[in-house]
């Protein structure tokens, strides 16, 4: 609940009522462990196949830069930009990739598979992160991966 209190920048009882309300739906379900509600996506749910096809188009492109990040270089953070970082439904995905000495031709085979995953085209831009200190140091929000570093 807290961490979608800070990404909605709504209140933590907001956040509650619409997670009920998913549950009342069916479409999460909930279970107790200890102290914590744990809440999941409810796979029985009639609309679950639908759901999940639209929830992967839209964020795929973090899962898909978690999995490769580590065979693409020195990638020390991703940024989502461009409309579609604006929350607009875009055909075009643009990124940053910020790190030193990053395997572009590794990179542009992961784009071509990731665009046919998602459906969308993917427009890349590669900088260090002295670059991303000057163009994302105000825009926090757009930061989609980040090294453990």
């Amino acid at each position: 609940m807290r961490g979608l209190e800070k990404e909605f920048g709504e209140t933590i009882n907001a956040i509650r009522y619409e997670v009920n309300s998913f549950v009342d739906a069916g479409l999460l379900t909930s279970e107790q462990e200890g102290n914590k509600k744990i809440y999941k996506a409810n796979t029985k749910h009639p609309l679950y196949n639908e759901l999940r096809a639209i929830v992967r188009k839209t964020i795929g492109v973090d899962q898909i830069i978690d999995t490769v990040t580590s065979k693409i270089g020195n990638l020390k953070a991703a940024y989502i930009t461009g409309n579609f970082a604006k929350g607009v439904n875009a055909d075009v995905i643009e990124m940053a990739l910020v790190g030193n000495e990053l395997d572009t031709d590794y990179i542009d085979k992961l784009v071509l598979k990731a665009e046919e995953l998602i459906e969308r085209k993917i427009m890349y831009l590669t900088m260090t992160e002295e670059k991303m200190k000057y163009f994302f140091k105000d825009k926090p929000n757009l930061l989609i991966w980040k090294s453990e570093e």
